[in-house]
């Protein structure tokens, strides 16, 4: 299977490193046009930087933006006021017991978590839907089937992302557009490896191996027995963004090493 994304321009939120950098570069890979987004110069430059070395002649934006904000959504669309594919990626997560989340943190995560993916859409979706052809993608959690007790608060956000995605696949049927969700589950990230690190430190251990104790320790019902690397997320989230996706709309997509217990 080719994906040819030739032509189209894609807006990956959050895509300077992690899971959202491996999804903008395997969209670049196959001939996107990227608008790469975070929240400072420095961190958009690197990202692109890193981008034009792994890619030659690759075509890039830099949108620097933080999505927490309703006035944060208005300047990203400043520069992405059209676009033939949105991943909304951006988000935050970390445990805390449930007791000390207080209303601010909720509404930060639901900021963060759900509503820019619901402002972004709101303003590139009628675009999509006029052009007859368009892709529209949540990455969501395996928390959001799983729910975590010492992160209640953003396994909401990632559930609500389900919902949505749903809903608004609903809303466009028949358009030529298509929103799905992606659900990671432990993955080999940028923040996995920060919060690994001084464990690394201190037992000498890889971060691969210290991702399979995790997994083995934390998600025991993993299949693969292993963290998922952020090149087999961005995989999935390439494919369904492809022409070949066409009649994949409305689902979530576990990429989750088949850590949540369910055939369906």
């Amino acid at each position: 299977m080719k994906i040819d994304l030739t032509g189209k321009v894609a807006l990956v939120t959050a895509s300077t490193g992690g899971i959202g950098f491996a999804i903008a570069r395997g969209l670049a890979e196959s001939g996107a046009e990227v608008i790469v987004n975070g929240r400072s110069i420095d961190s958009v430059n690197r990202g692109i930087q890193q981008l034009q070395q792994a890619i030659p002649g690759v075509q890039l934006r830099a949108a620097i933006a933080d999505l927490s904000t309703p006035d944060g959504v208005e300047a990203l669309l400043k520069v992405a006021s059209n676009v033939d594919i949105l991943v909304n990626n951006a988000g935050i997560y970390g445990p805390e017991d449930f007791y000390a989340t207080t209303d601010e943190t909720w509404d930060n995560y639901w900021q963060t978590n759900v509503m820019s993916g619901v402002r972004l859409s709101r303003a590139l979706l009628p675009g999509m839907v006029q052009k007859g052809w368009g892709r529209v993608v949540f990455i969501s959690s395996e928390s959001a089937c799983n729910i975590p007790a010492d992160m209640i608060h953003y396994g909401v956000t990632k559930t609500a992302q389900l919902s949505l995605a749903r809903g608004l696949a609903k809303f466009v049927a028949g358009s030529g557009v298509t929103v799905n969700s992606v659900l990671p589950g432990p993955t080999m990230s940028d923040g996995f490896a920060e919060m690994m690190k001084d464990e690394i430190e201190k037992t000498g251990k890889s971060l691969e191996t210290l991702a399979k104790e995790f997994v083995m320790a934390h998600r025991p019902s993993s299949v693969i027995q292993r963290a998922a690397t952020v090149d087999e997320v961005a995989n999935m989230v390439v494919y369904v963004c492809s022409q070949q996706a066409s009649a994949t709309s409305g689902a979530a997509l576990r990429v989750d090493g088949g850590v949540v217990d369910d055939i369906i």
